[in-house]
């Protein structure tokens, strides 16, 4: 058996079994998957608030810090 034969039947082994896996596979229904979307949307707009709410507040901090 060469090396091109055997490279040939390790991608037939590995798409087998990739099939028999995706068989296994419980995907998330139609609502679950808009649920966590929104949750993941909702989450990092929180996020960027809070984290743009800190940069405001130190700048304030630093720029009155810096003039005095």
């Amino acid at each position: 058996m060469n090396a091109l034969q055997s490279a040939s039947q390790a991608s037939l082994r590995y798409f087998r079994e990739s099939y028999i896996e995706m068989k296994n596979v419980v995907w998330p229904s139609r609502k679950q998957t808009i649920v966590h979307t929104i949750m993941v949307v909702v989450f990092s707009v929180l996020i960027a608030a809070f984290l743009s709410s800190l940069d405001v507040i130190f700048t304030k901090l630093l720029e009155m810090t810096l003039i005095k």
